[in-house]
């Protein structure tokens, strides 16, 4: 340490060891939660089903045997609690603020679930809604989870940043539709991932083709995947395909996510299992 530093570096000049130091900006979670593996799911734009993966991935993951959760980031557009059929507000007792919990045990924290009527606006300015992301992890008592899926909401503005910064962000998913300007987007959201040192474990491309039922042909309707050539530029594997399925969004609209059959996902939820291996 410098003999003129005033141990305050935030008006010290001096060119202290420990100035150079890398700081550790994550939040402290509650006492009573223990999280092996978080997992973001990200997506440079909205609409193409980035929540809609994240609670396939909880489901998934909820079947091969590991305690999963999902921390709902998206504090303006929030859709997880009504994929799962949760419409009970959260309750909390001395502990912290506890999770809702689904059918078969994925456990959930929304805004949705604070609000006195889920149809509610959330009128917040940035910081005010990162403030509540970093809450949803330093107040509530998670317990003990395997992996914790974190629903981000689209670009890479407050919420993304704060996630990134605040929370141990063991990977990403990102989710992108066929059509090149949105594949354009979601490179911005894979770079933002590459500076703040958060790996991208799989790319997601939903909406990736149309089977006709009468038929069986199969229609591109976005247009051909740009998925391959993003993958490969950024080093990312695997690519999952998710193709439109109108009984998974049935599902989804019941609040019946958890009984979906859909194999998309099934590379992705192998890799994520060996993460715990």
């Amino acid at each position: 340490m410098s003999e003129n530093c005033t141990h305050d570096c935030s008006t010290c000049s001096a060119n202290c060891s420990s100035r150079n130091q890398a700081q550790d900006l994550h939040e402290k979670p509650n006492e009573y939660t223990h999280v092996k593996k978080m997992i973001g799911v990200v997506s440079g734009k909205g609409g193409v089903g980035k929540s809609l993966v994240t609670s396939m991935l909880a489901v998934l993951m909820n079947r091969q045997g590991y305690t999963t959760a999902i921390l709902d980031a998206d504090m303006t557009g929030p859709s997880i609690p009504r994929a799962f059929n949760l419409h009970e507000q959260a309750v909390g007792d001395e502990t912290g603020l506890l999770p809702a919990i689904s059918k078969t045990g994925v456990k959930v924290m929304s805004l949705n679930l604070l609000l006195a009527n889920e149809t509610d606006p959330v009128v917040w300015r940035g910081p005010v809604i990162a403030g509540a992301v970093k809450q949803f992890w330093t107040d509530v008592n998670w317990g003990d989870v395997d992996f914790m899926f974190v629903d981000m909401p689209p670009g890479t503005g407050d919420v993304p940043l704060t996630v990134f910064q605040s929370l141990p962000v063991d990977g990403i998913v990102v989710v992108a539709t066929p059509q090149e300007l949105v594949g354009i987007i979601v490179e911005k959201a894979v770079m933002m991932a590459d500076m703040m040192n958060v790996p991208v474990v799989a790319l997601v491309e939903n909406m990736s083709s149309f089977r006709c039922p009468d038929c069986g042909k199969v229609h591109h309707i976005f247009g051909e995947s740009h998925a391959d050539e993003i993958a490969q530029k950024h080093g990312i594997a695997p690519v999952c395909r998710l193709p439109m399925n109108p009984k998974l969004a049935a599902s989804v609209d019941a609040g019946a996510i958890e009984l979906m059959e859909e194999d998309g996902l099934d590379r992705l939820a192998d890799k994520l299992a060996e993460m715990l291996r």
